[in-house]
């Protein structure tokens, strides 16, 4: 259950501008463990199968249901929305960064980190078109398509539209979705799945042999996509949107948060319940209430 609802919330990244699936993953602390079901799904397939399965139901559930409302939100909402996905990132960098140092990190990696966001901030503001737009694709081209899709959304930071928008495959990746183009659709769905095979595989090896690396430039990567969530919509002043945004933002730092570790949170708040019980317990009679509670 906590990983269908981990899932739903994934599924939110997965259609909210700015941020991705695959980074709520990492914050989850889910995202190695996925990587490595994908990855070696044949090799284990009923337990891999049984990671999956709520994972990507919570998955395609957030999508159904927040799809619509991500959508009105930005549309009459956009300031207020945006900073509320601004409150969702910057809420899980603290357990992010534990993530990178998990497995030992040292000052040398923070260059590492420095420069992976610059390449990341840069791909996103001096995007060329590397290939011209591809209006009629070959089969080799459309898998390709499948492929770029599957990468950009296994590693985190990775805007699928950028990259997409390079090798020319993003018009046609749009107006295939929008037409429901099965001659290209088919051939990217192959790609898709062979891409995320492929893409796992590697990822899952480079996380087991060289973590803290690997763990850095995505946390690089992490931190460009920052800067692209809000716009030049996202302009403060004494005014009720922006208070309104203030909330957004707020309520999005807190569910990012709470979410990051949900075991240690619950946690710490039973504590501070019992705390709560063993303070009124010397004013108040805790079994009295309960009777009265019940009745």
């Amino acid at each position: 259950m906590s990983n269908f609802l981990k899932g739903i919330i994934v599924g939110i990244g997965g259609i909210a501008p700015g941020l991705s699936g695959s980074v709520l993953l990492v914050i989850f602390g889910l995202y190695q463990n996925t990587i490595n079901a994908i990855g070696t799904l044949f090799k284990q397939f009923k337990k891999n199968m049984l990671f999956l399965i709520p994972l990507f139901s919570g998955f395609g559930v957030g999508v159904l249901i927040f799809s619509k409302i991500v959508n009105f939100l930005l549309n009459n909402y956009e300031m207020q929305t945006r900073f509320g996905f601004l409150g969702l990132i910057l809420g899980t960098i603290p357990i992010f960064y534990n993530e990178v140092k998990k497995e030992g990190f040292s000052k040398k990696y923070y260059g590492l980190i420095i420069i992976s966001a610059i390449a990341g901030f840069a791909l996103f503001y001096f995007n060329k078109n590397l290939f011209p737009a591809v209006s009629n694709p070959n089969l080799i081209q459309s898998i390709l398509l499948g492929v770029a899709v599957a990468g950009s959304s296994i590693i985190p930071g990775v805007d699928s539209a950028v990259i997409l928008s390079s090798l020319g495959l993003y018009e046609i990746y749009v107006s295939s979705l929008a037409n429901f183009d099965l001659i290209v659709l088919i051939p990217a769905a192959f790609g898709l799945v062979l891409g995320a095979l492929i893409i796992s595989f590697i990822v899952n090896r480079l996380i087991k042999k060289y973590y803290t690396i690997t763990f850095s430039i995505i946390f690089g990567l992490f931190l460009s996509i920052i800067p692209n969530i809000l716009n030049e919509s996202c302009v403060i002043g004494f005014n009720g949107a922006s208070l309104m945004a203030a909330v957004f933002f707020v309520g999005g730092f807190l569910v990012s948060y709470l979410l990051g570790n949900v075991k240690e949170n619950k946690a710490k708040l039973g504590y501070f319940v019992k705390y709560v019980q063993r303070l009124l317990g010397g004013v108040i009679d805790i079994n009295k209430v309960k009777s009265i509670t019940k009745e």
